[in-house]
C-alpha cells in the first residue's frame, strides 16, 4: 500500500508547487485562481463535508478532496502556464566546486 502512497504524493508536492507559481501568473485565469484560494480555505476550514469529531472519517474527507480539488485546478491550469513551470524546473545546475 505504501508502494501505491509515495508516487501520489510525490506528485501531489509538485502539483501544489506549480499551483502556487501559477497563482502568481498573470496568464492564469481569475476563476483557477478563485478555486486555489477556495482549496486553502476548505484546508484551514473548521466547517467540513463531514465534522473532524468524527473519528478518522473528519480527516479522510481532507486527505481525499485537498489532491482532488490541487489536481483538478492543475490540469486546467493554461498551457503557457505548465510550459513556463517545466522550464524553470528543468535547468541543470553544474555540479563542480570552484575556488577563488
Amino acid at each position: 500500500m505504501f508502494k501505491m502512497i509515495l508516487p501520489r504524493l510525490v506528485l501531489f508536492r509538485k502539483e501544489v508547487v506549480q499551483l502556487w507559481k501559477a497563482f502568481w501568473a498573470p496568464e492564469t485565469p481569475f476563476y483557477l485562481k478563485a478555486a486555489t484560494l477556495f482549496t486553502a480555505f476548505y484546508l484551514v476550514n473548521p466547517i467540513d463535508l463531514i465534522p473532524d469529531l468524527v473519528p478518522f472519517a473528519g480527516w479522510i474527507d481532507d486527505i481525499v478532496l485537498v489532491p482532488l480539488m490541487v489536481s483538478w485546478i492543475v490540469s486546467r491550469l493554461p498551457v503557457k502556464v505548465k510550459a513556463d513551470h517545466r522550464e524553470r524546473n528543468d535547468r541543470v545546475i553544474e555540479g563542480r566546486a570552484r575556488r577563488l
